[in-house]
Protein backbone atom coordinates (compact mmCIF):
# COMPACT_ATOMS: atom_id res chain seq x y z
CA UNK A 1 0.00 0.00 0.00
CA UNK A 2 0.88 3.63 -0.63
CA UNK A 3 2.42 5.89 1.92
CA UNK A 4 0.48 8.77 3.14
CA UNK A 5 1.37 11.03 1.24
CA UNK A 6 0.97 9.04 -1.83
CA UNK A 7 -2.58 8.69 -3.53
CA UNK A 8 -2.48 4.86 -4.65
CA UNK A 9 -4.60 3.03 -6.74
CA UNK A 10 -8.11 3.79 -7.09
CA UNK A 11 -9.01 1.14 -4.75
CA UNK A 12 -6.50 2.44 -2.30
CA UNK A 13 -8.06 5.80 -2.38
CA UNK A 14 -11.61 4.42 -1.99
CA UNK A 15 -10.69 2.47 0.99
CA UNK A 16 -8.85 5.47 2.66
CA UNK A 17 -12.03 7.33 1.57
CA UNK A 18 -13.61 5.62 4.61
CA UNK A 19 -11.60 6.86 7.44
CA UNK A 20 -10.33 10.20 6.03
CA UNK A 21 -13.14 11.04 3.42
CA UNK A 22 -10.98 14.31 2.20
CA UNK A 23 -9.11 11.47 0.38
CA UNK A 24 -11.93 10.97 -2.20
CA UNK A 25 -11.02 14.36 -4.23
CA UNK A 26 -7.72 12.36 -5.71
CA UNK A 27 -10.44 10.33 -7.55
CA UNK A 28 -12.46 13.67 -8.67
CA UNK A 29 -8.87 14.68 -9.57
CA UNK A 30 -8.18 11.08 -11.72
CA UNK A 31 -11.40 10.43 -13.41
CA UNK A 32 -13.62 13.92 -13.45
CA UNK A 33 -12.20 14.39 -16.78
CA UNK A 34 -13.18 11.60 -18.17
CA UNK A 35 -16.56 11.53 -16.97
CA UNK A 36 -17.47 14.67 -17.93
CA UNK A 37 -15.94 13.80 -21.46
CA UNK A 38 -18.29 11.09 -21.91
CA UNK A 39 -21.08 13.08 -20.13
CA UNK A 40 -21.04 16.20 -22.71
CA UNK A 41 -20.47 13.85 -25.11
CA UNK A 42 -24.04 12.35 -24.70
CA UNK A 43 -25.75 14.79 -23.07
CA UNK A 44 -24.59 18.43 -23.86
CA UNK A 45 -22.21 20.46 -21.71
CA UNK A 46 -24.75 21.94 -19.49
CA UNK A 47 -26.09 18.49 -18.30
CA UNK A 48 -22.70 16.98 -17.80
CA UNK A 49 -21.63 19.65 -15.46
CA UNK A 50 -24.38 18.72 -13.44
CA UNK A 51 -24.13 14.65 -14.11
CA UNK A 52 -20.66 14.35 -13.06
CA UNK A 53 -20.92 16.04 -9.78
CA UNK A 54 -23.64 13.83 -8.91
CA UNK A 55 -21.60 10.42 -10.32
CA UNK A 56 -18.96 11.43 -7.93
CA UNK A 57 -21.76 12.05 -5.24
CA UNK A 58 -23.02 9.06 -6.05
CA UNK A 59 -19.65 7.23 -5.74
CA UNK A 60 -19.00 9.05 -2.76
CA UNK A 61 -21.72 7.75 -0.76
CA UNK A 62 -21.11 4.32 -2.37
CA UNK A 63 -18.25 4.15 -1.48
CA UNK A 64 -17.81 1.52 0.77
CA UNK A 65 -19.52 -1.23 -1.57
CA UNK A 66 -16.60 -0.34 -3.86
CA UNK A 67 -14.65 -3.89 -4.59
CA UNK A 68 -11.08 -3.22 -3.97
CA UNK A 69 -10.51 -6.22 -6.24
CA UNK A 70 -10.33 -3.80 -9.20
CA UNK A 71 -7.61 -1.65 -8.53
CA UNK A 72 -8.91 1.35 -11.18
CA UNK A 73 -13.02 2.60 -10.47
CA UNK A 74 -12.86 4.57 -13.91
CA UNK A 75 -15.33 1.51 -15.44
CA UNK A 76 -17.53 1.81 -11.60
CA UNK A 77 -17.57 5.54 -12.56
CA UNK A 78 -18.79 5.16 -16.26
CA UNK A 79 -21.66 2.40 -14.87
CA UNK A 80 -22.62 5.44 -12.49
CA UNK A 81 -22.49 7.94 -15.01
CA UNK A 82 -24.39 5.36 -17.85
CA UNK A 83 -27.41 4.65 -15.22
CA UNK A 84 -27.54 8.87 -14.57
CA UNK A 85 -27.65 9.47 -18.27
CA UNK A 86 -30.20 6.31 -18.72
CA UNK A 87 -32.74 8.59 -16.39
CA UNK A 88 -32.45 11.05 -19.05
CA UNK A 89 -32.90 8.91 -22.09
CA UNK A 90 -35.69 10.90 -23.81
CA UNK A 91 -33.89 14.40 -23.30
CA UNK A 92 -30.69 12.73 -24.96
CA UNK A 93 -32.90 11.58 -27.91
CA UNK A 94 -34.65 15.07 -28.61
CA UNK A 95 -30.66 16.30 -27.80
CA UNK A 96 -29.17 14.10 -30.39
CA UNK A 97 -31.81 15.13 -32.75
CA UNK A 98 -30.65 18.96 -32.23
CA UNK A 99 -27.26 18.30 -32.78
CA UNK A 100 -28.16 16.95 -36.11
CA UNK A 101 -29.80 20.15 -37.02
CA UNK A 102 -26.93 21.92 -35.55
CA UNK A 103 -23.65 19.98 -36.63
CA UNK A 104 -20.58 18.70 -34.70
CA UNK A 105 -18.67 21.15 -32.12
CA UNK A 106 -15.33 21.47 -33.33
CA UNK A 107 -11.90 21.53 -30.98
CA UNK A 108 -9.07 22.42 -33.70
CA UNK A 109 -7.02 25.08 -33.73
CA UNK A 110 -7.53 26.96 -37.15
CA UNK A 111 -10.72 28.28 -39.12
CA UNK A 112 -9.67 26.33 -42.14
CA UNK A 113 -9.47 23.10 -40.20
CA UNK A 114 -12.83 23.71 -38.55
CA UNK A 115 -14.51 24.74 -41.62
CA UNK A 116 -13.43 21.63 -43.40
CA UNK A 117 -14.40 19.52 -39.76
CA UNK A 118 -17.86 20.46 -40.13
CA UNK A 119 -18.77 20.20 -43.99
CA UNK A 120 -17.39 16.62 -43.08
CA UNK A 121 -19.04 16.20 -40.35
CA UNK A 122 -22.06 17.80 -41.36
CA UNK A 123 -22.56 15.16 -43.86
CA UNK A 124 -23.14 12.31 -41.63
CA UNK A 125 -23.91 14.27 -38.16
CA UNK A 126 -27.90 14.14 -39.28
CA UNK A 127 -28.22 10.19 -39.85
CA UNK A 128 -25.83 9.21 -37.33
CA UNK A 129 -27.74 11.32 -34.61
CA UNK A 130 -30.49 9.64 -36.11
CA UNK A 131 -29.17 6.12 -36.11
CA UNK A 132 -28.12 6.85 -32.26
CA UNK A 133 -31.22 7.43 -31.16
CA UNK A 134 -32.97 4.72 -32.85
CA UNK A 135 -30.91 2.24 -31.21
CA UNK A 136 -32.20 0.16 -27.98
CA UNK A 137 -30.44 2.14 -24.96
CA UNK A 138 -28.40 -0.83 -23.59
CA UNK A 139 -26.89 -0.83 -27.46
CA UNK A 140 -26.51 2.52 -27.26
CA UNK A 141 -24.76 2.85 -24.10
CA UNK A 142 -21.68 0.12 -25.09
CA UNK A 143 -21.44 1.73 -28.42
CA UNK A 144 -20.63 4.92 -26.76
CA UNK A 145 -18.59 3.79 -23.86
CA UNK A 146 -16.56 1.40 -26.70
CA UNK A 147 -16.44 4.32 -29.59
CA UNK A 148 -16.43 7.53 -27.50
CA UNK A 149 -14.41 6.36 -24.15
CA UNK A 150 -12.87 3.79 -25.75
CA UNK A 151 -13.24 1.29 -23.24
CA UNK A 152 -12.28 -2.68 -23.43
CA UNK A 153 -15.05 -4.61 -22.94
CA UNK A 154 -14.29 -5.89 -20.03
CA UNK A 155 -14.23 -2.47 -18.98
CA UNK A 156 -17.82 -2.02 -19.92
CA UNK A 157 -18.70 -5.20 -19.11
CA UNK A 158 -17.71 -3.94 -15.54
CA UNK A 159 -19.64 -0.24 -16.20
CA UNK A 160 -22.73 -1.81 -16.92
CA UNK A 161 -22.72 -5.02 -14.73
CA UNK A 162 -23.12 -7.27 -17.22
CA UNK A 163 -21.39 -9.87 -18.94
CA UNK A 164 -18.84 -9.83 -21.92
CA UNK A 165 -20.52 -11.54 -23.83
CA UNK A 166 -23.45 -9.52 -23.80
CA UNK A 167 -21.04 -6.62 -24.51
CA UNK A 168 -19.84 -8.16 -27.64
CA UNK A 169 -23.61 -9.30 -28.86
CA UNK A 170 -24.64 -5.64 -27.78
CA UNK A 171 -22.19 -4.18 -29.85
CA UNK A 172 -22.91 -6.21 -32.84
CA UNK A 173 -26.39 -5.27 -32.83
CA UNK A 174 -25.66 -1.75 -32.46
CA UNK A 175 -22.76 -1.23 -35.35
CA UNK A 176 -25.03 -3.52 -37.86
CA UNK A 177 -28.12 -0.94 -36.99
CA UNK A 178 -25.88 2.29 -37.44
CA UNK A 179 -24.48 0.43 -40.27
CA UNK A 180 -27.69 0.14 -42.15
CA UNK A 181 -28.82 3.59 -41.28
CA UNK A 182 -26.02 4.94 -42.66
CA UNK A 183 -25.50 2.76 -45.94
CA UNK A 184 -26.64 4.78 -49.31
CA UNK A 185 -29.56 4.13 -50.31
CA UNK A 186 -29.83 2.01 -53.36
CA UNK A 187 -29.94 3.61 -56.44
CA UNK A 188 -34.15 2.78 -57.50
CA UNK A 189 -34.91 0.48 -60.97
CA UNK A 190 -36.38 2.68 -63.32
CA UNK A 191 -38.54 0.35 -64.46
CA UNK A 192 -40.15 0.51 -68.00
CA UNK A 193 -43.93 0.02 -68.48
CA UNK A 194 -43.98 -0.48 -72.16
Amino acid sequence: MSSPGEAGDDAEIIAAALRHPERFAALFDRHAAHIHRYLARRLGGQVADALTGETFLIAFDRRDRYDPAFPGARPWLYGIATNLAGQRRRAEQREYRLRAALGPPSDHDSHADRVAERVSAQALTGPLAAALAGLAPRDRDVLLLIAWEGLAYDEVAAALAIPVGTVRSRLNRARKKVRAALAPAPAEEVSNHG
